[in-house]
């Protein structure tokens, strides 16, 4: 006696369409995410710059405390509801917070910030001191 199982050829289609669902109502919100930073030093500064496309310049707030470099902002999704049909949300949506422990030799009261084309600069100058400098050397003869 053979038995004959039941199978729903649209099952995974169902879950697929469960899971985009669920994915529009809540969009990419709960997804943390991480702005890709380059950091570059030369002889005067640390220079910061973070990738943060799409992050209004008032929901940006950087902090230094304690020799720690705080960027901490937000992303929202603009949902159109005149657009039904999204294939695919890959970039990640709301909340972010980077964290940078600072070199001594920052000089903590001068860091500056600008916001270009959805870059964020942050130049974090050097302490005098730490500043090389040329020694140059009598010659006695």
């Amino acid at each position: 006696m053979s038995t004959a199982l039941s199978v729903d050829p649209f099952q995974g289609l169902r879950f697929f369409e469960d899971a985009v669902s669920r994915l529009m109502n809540e969009p990419a919100s709960g997804r943390p995410w991480s702005p890709a930073v380059d950091i570059v030093e030369t002889e005067d500064a640390l220079t910061l710059n973070a990738d943060l496309p799409d992050v209004k310049i008032e929901d940006i707030d950087i902090r230094v405390e304690n020799n720690t470099l705080s960027i901490r902002g937000h992303r929202k999704f603009q949902k159109d509801d005149k657009v039904k049909g999204y294939h695919r949300i890959e970039r990640s949506y709301g909340d972010f917070v980077r964290s940078f422990a600072l070199p001594q030799t920052v000089d903590t009261e001068k860091v500056t910030a600008d916001y270009k084309n959805g870059v964020l600069a942050i130049t974090l100058p050097k302490k005098e001191a730490a500043k090389p400098r040329q020694v140059k050397v009598a010659v006695q003869g």
